[in-house]
């Protein structure tokens, strides 16, 4: 299951390692056999969970197909 949450500084990226400043984005993914990995941006975009489409002629980052 994918969450898509706003980091509150507190949150350490799990690919990367680096700390997910305030009001960033971040992405929850809850594995199978309860492992849960917390991603920033980049890691998700590397990893193929983020894309960016297009709406009102604009780029917006989603995490969900």
């Amino acid at each position: 299951m994918r969450s898509g949450c706003i980091s509150l500084g507190d949150i350490q990226c799990d690919g990367c390692h680096r700390t997910i400043p305030h009001s960033e984005r971040y992405l929850v993914v809850e594995e199978t056999e309860g492992v849960i990995l917390r991603l920033c941006v980049d890691c998700c975009l590397n990893r193929g969970y983020a894309r960016y489409k297009v709406e009102k002629g604009e780029p917006v980052l989603t995490f969900f197909t």
